[in-house]
């Protein structure tokens, strides 16, 4: 096939677990490549504060933080393709895969390509994405500035969202299908404590979203349904934000490698080889296989277990 590319080592993703698994994998002098994807610094290019990140006190910014490990992993001559894959055969050796630029070929594989974000489905949800409804605060909460905005649902994502959003919008309204929420303790309090007459957020407890209302303008409304589906409601917003979770992107390994409701099964033990997939040479990091800590520090600790498994096995 017209340019086809080799390399010893190829990593597939660019968040935390990718460029961790690319520092360790240069030093080890595996001189890898790295793939970036579509989504250029996975998702904590969206996110603004990242307060637990061991060894910087003071706190830093998602993007920053994303820029400085790309910079670490160039330091040690780490090759970055801008490039997407769209299909991959694991079935022949060297692996290939097919991007969109160029088709690869590599004698181990590094997946890190992380989740994306889940949205609920609706046709009006699809109908105005880009125009008022978003899966991403950060991305996107400057343009509803002292506006007010609603987010929708439940776990440690819409609880973040609800409260960078505090610190733009005039209102935020947490939708949310149950009559608890499901994020963090310390997430939950500093939530409450922007809730009441002094703040400007509110909870709809069991409530979900029935239709986004707009016009030509953009977003100008929700519909909302109780959880049994017996009321709804109409609620004035210009932004509607959907978070309820992520789906990791791992579609183009189907039938390839052995999976779990769309993750990627890693061997894990005490004896070594812990991130090695179902295929010998192939191996995983990062929310593609974590479904249950999903943090940068676990993925970047992945990432470095990943390299150190690859140069294992390409030393064998």
């Amino acid at each position: 096939m017209e340019n086809t590319q080799h390399r010893r080592l190829l990593i597939l993703g660019s968040g935390p677990a990718g460029y961790t698994a690319a520092v360790y994998a240069a030093r080890a002098n595996l001189k890898p490549a790295l793939i970036t994807g579509i989504e250029q610094g996975g998702q904590l290019t969206t996110t603004t504060d990242v307060d637990n990140w061991p060894g910087d006190v003071s706190g830093l910014q998602g993007p920053d933080l994303m820029a400085r490990m790309q910079q670490h992993a160039e330091r040690f001559d780490t090759e970055i393709i801008l490039d997407h894959i769209v299909s991959t055969d694991l079935g022949r050796r060297p692996f290939q895969l097919t991007g969109e630029r160029a088709t690869y070929t590599c004698d181990a594989l590094i997946i890190t390509t992380g989740a994306s974000a889940r949205y609920l489905g609706l046709p009006s949800e699809e109908a105005f994405k880009g125009r008022g409804v978003s899966a991403c605060a950060t991305c996107d909460g400057f343009f509803y500035r002292d506006q007010a905005v609603a987010v929708i649902g439940g776990g440690n994502t819409a609880v973040e969202e609800a409260l960078y959003l505090s610190n733009i919008c005039s209102s935020v309204t947490l939708v949310h299908r149950r009559d608890r929420l499901r994020a963090a303790a310390i997430l939950q309090d500093a939530l409450l404590a922007r809730c009441g007459d002094d703040g400007n957020v509110n909870v709809r407890w069991d409530s979900v979203l029935a239709e986004v209302l707009g016009d030509e303008s953009g977003v100008t409304g929700v519909t909302l349904s109780s959880a049994t589906g017996s009321e709804t409601s109409q609620l004035d917003v210009h932004g509607v934000f959907i978070a309820i979770g992520h789906d990791p992107n791992t579609a183009i390994f189907n039938n390839q490698l052995d999976m779990e409701g769309g993750y990627i099964r890693v061997q894990g033990g005490l004896s070594g080889n812990a991130t090695e997939t179902s295929v010998s040479g192939v191996f995983a990091a990062g929310d593609v296989m974590d479904h249950v800590y999903r943090q940068a520090v676990t993925s970047a600790g992945s990432g470095c277990m990943a390299a150190l498994d690859a140069e294992k096995y390409l030393a064998d």
